[in-house]
Formats: C-alpha cells, structure tokens, sequence
C-alpha cells in the first residue's frame, strides 16, 4: 500500500511546509500550519462532467493568431443599484467572476440577494446558493427585504458537483456562492475551508464561468486583519475582487474595487443599511455633511476625489495638552504617517509647537480617504483647533502640502469646486496652481475661489 503523503498548509497565505511550524514563514502567522493530505492526480473517471463536456468544443478553444480572434462585445447586465454598477464599471460581465469580501453582518448577502432579483428580470433564471442558511432562511430575509420572484432560485448546498449539476439543470444567467468556505469538492478528502479545497473550488468555478458565459459572485470571509481568508491564489484567479467596508455603528457602507478587469479600481459605492437593505446614497456629500457642527473649532470641510466622483467629508481635529512623557498622534480615515508628517511641517514651517499636544484626526462618517488632496484640510483643522479659532462653515479646502510648506497643485479641481457650489459654499482655497488654471474655466459664479502657495498664507486666510 502506498504511504500516504501529507503536507502542512498556512490557512492565512496558503505556505507549504513539509513539516509542521510554530509560525508561518511566509505571513507570520502563529499555529496556523494545519496537515493535509496530497491528493494524487485524478483520473479521467474523476473529472466533473462539465470539465469532459468543455472537450467537445476543442477547436474553439484552439491556439489562433490574434489577428483572426473576431472581438467579444462587452455585455452587461445591470444590478438595479447604481453604486454597485458604478464599482463594477457599468455592470456585471457576462463570464465574469466576482469575490466579495467583508465584516460578518455589514450586508454582503443582502447587497447579493438584491442584485440577483434585479439581474435576473427580464434576462433569464439567477442562482443564490448558500453554505450557511437554509432556504427558510433566505426567504425569511427576502420577505424583509420585499423579494419575491419566479426567476430566482436558492439552494443550499456544499458540495461543488451538485451545485454544478443543478447549475446545468437551471442554466442561469449568474450564480453567487455564498460563501466560498463552506464549499468543497469530493475530489478533495480535506475539509472545507482549507486552502486546497478554497483553491480548487476556485479554480473550477473559474473555468465553469468562462466556458458557460455565467457570471459567478462568490462571497468570501474575511480575516482578523481584514484580508480575505485563504491563499492569496484567490484574488489572482477572480476577475474582480470588492470589499465591503463601514462601521456597525454607523448605517453607511462602503464598497470598494481592489482589482478590477473590466473597469476602474478607484471608484467607490456608497451604501446606507435600512431596515428594507441597503439603498444607494446618490448625494453622499450632503449626506456625510447633514450633522456637521457650525463655529466649531478643528472641524473643516475637504474636498475628495474617488474615481470619477468627488465627495466633500468633514475633517475634524482635536489638539489638547499632553500629561504623558510622549504626546500621542492618533488618525482614523487617513494615514497616520502622513498625519505625523503634516504636523512636522505645522512645527517648523508655521511656528506652531506641538511637541507637547495631543493630536487626534478623524474622518466623519468612517469613510477612508488616501489622498494627498487633503494635506490641506489637515493642516487647517490642527491650527483650528489649537489656536481655538473655528473656520468658516462656508469654506471647503484642499490641497496637497510639500514638506518646505509649499502647497502643490491636485487633480481634478474643476469637479471639486462644482461639488461644493452644488453643496452652497460661499469660499474655497485651493493650490494657487490649480487657481491659475481655473482661470480659463466658467468656474466660481457663486463661489469665491482663492488660490494659496504657502501654509502660512493659508492659515491667515482660513
């Protein structure tokens, strides 16, 4: 009898050791080096039916000069949610295979569930298979989200060869795995939700989705640090890869594209959780802005620019004096190093002493920006708040901040601006570059645009 070989898998990154470790040598990661079984190849007999069934159309796949590859025509097929066909580039491509990632709870089945009912009207059957509830479950959460269509069908099911089998029997449009742990394949003696089986699932869907043209949605857990759970071979095998971001204190999620084949990876979906699901926010500005403080100290107004979108956030900062022997630097929303950096300048460059003060920045809402657009804004609430001098309600600010206090130039000014005159803001002071530039434009009817070089000839405007 043959001895049976085994090797020990990270479950963070998908390492493999020949021998079990303490700590991962790839990722790092403590005690996750789980054994497994190496299967050997399989036999004919083992293939899934689909696979033997793509031989048949060898010829079409056949190696070709590119020269004679007539060219795909990209069809779309529309979710019924704007934001979310704004993240995906205009739709869901047919063929195409999406992983979404996410918190536990922040709404990655429900967004699914919704944009399944919308997918499939008037275009053919759509498939929600689920690992994790039952379909008394799914209907009891369908119900609450007022979803009740011929078209849409649930299974639960784990096993990947009956999930293909009722596929073929149903032939839909598009299918979502929900979720890609809970799925495994005979082919496989290892449990579900190791990273072979993750793998291998995966891979199978992968070419299911391009040789039947179906579109496949897989959601994926996430980890401790927020990465999604199981080898990184995943993102790379999936055409787009989205994460679900937002605070559970907060109604307003966030959808971002990290990887994107078929369209953009810098715009961003904005989302609010109500009790009948998620609804698009089409004016996240006004929205984000509706609470904000009026002749509040270290609270400004920063204009920001995701993707094709601008999007004006309030900034706040509070600057307060120091009892311990190091004076902390805490940001949320932004980067803290660049926080670090700002303040460095804000000491030598505009005379303020923060050596000894406690400086904590927030973004409102919980969005993330990364910017440098908002270098600006920072510097203005910091000196805000330490000089206890609230800026005007009516200025919105942005501008990218060099290290000799020089303020640089950004892009797309012009949309920043006609977001903030949309908005009402009387003033805004932007890079004395872009003002340059601006000039040429039918920009600033109703709003006064002022153009700064320096830091300190920003802080004795704002």
């Amino acid at each position: 009898m043959a001895k049976i070989k085994t090797v020990f898998y990270c479950q963070e990154c998908g390492y493999q050791s020949p021998k079990w470790l303490g700590k991962c040598s790839d990722c790092g990661v403590w005690n996750s080096l789980v054994e497994e079984r190496v299967e050997p190849s399989l036999g004919k007999s083992q293939e899934s039916r689909w696979v033997a069934q793509g031989e048949l159309d060898r010829e079409i796949w056949a190696p070709k000069p590119i020269s004679q590859i007539l060219p795909a025509f990209e069809t779309r097929a529309k979710t019924g949610s704007m934001e979310l066909d704004r993240v995906l580039g205009g739709g869901i491509v047919a063929g195409s295979v999406i992983l979404i990632g996410g918190d536990p709870g922040i709404g990655k089945s429900t967004l699914l569930l919704q944009s399944l009912d919308q997918i499939g009207a008037g275009r053919g059957k759509v498939l929600y298979v689920s690992g994790e509830e039952s379909p008394a479950q799914i209907k009891l959460r369908a119900d609450r989200l007022r979803i009740s269509s011929d078209h849409l069908y649930i299974l639960a099911e784990t096993a990947f060869e009956e999930i293909i089998h009722h596929a073929q029997a149903v032939q839909p449009i598009a299918i979502v795995i929900d979720s890609i742990q809970t799925v495994y394949t005979r082919q496989l003696s290892s449990a579900p939700g190791s990273v072979t089986q993750i793998r291998e699932v995966a891979s199978q869907l992968m070419f299911y989705a391009k040789r039947t043209n179906v579109a496949v949605l897989i959601v994926g857990h996430v980890t401790k640090e927020g990465a999604i759970a199981g080898p990184r071979v995943l993102e790379h095998i999936v055409d787009t890869v989205l994460y679900f971001e937002g605070d559970k204190g907060h109604p307003y999620r966030i959808l971002r594209a990290i990887k994107n084949r078929f369209g953009s990876t810098n715009e961003l979906g904005i989302f609010e959780m109500k009790g009948a699901g998620l609804v698009d926010v089409d004016n996240p500005s006004g929205l984000f802005l509706a609470e904000r403080p009026r002749d509040a100290a270290g609270s400004v107004v920063v204009a920001a620019q995701e993707g094709t979108r601008p999007i004006l956030v309030e900034l706040q900062a509070l600057v307060s004096a120091s009892y311990l022997g190091t004076a902390r630097r805490m940001a949320l929303g932004v980067d803290p190093n660049r926080v670090s950096l700002l303040l460095a300048v804000l000491e030598k460059r505009a005379g303020l002493h923060l050596a000894g003060q406690d400086v904590f920045i927030n973004i409102v809402t919980g969005i993330q920006v990364d910017e440098p657009a908002i270098d600006l804004g920072i510097v203005a609430a910091v000196a805000s708040s330490f000089r206890e001098r609230p800026v005007d309600p009516g200025t919105v600010i942005f501008g990218e901040v060099g290290l000799a206090g020089e303020i640089r130039g950004i892009q797309q000014p012009a949309l920043r601006i006609r977001e903030a005159e949309k908005l009402g803001f009387k003033r805004c002071i932007l890079p004395k570059r872009n003002e340059e530039l601006l000039q040429e434009e039918e920009i600033g009817n109703t709003l006064e645009v002022i153009g700064v070089s320096h830091i300190a000839e920003a802080l004795e405007l704002i």
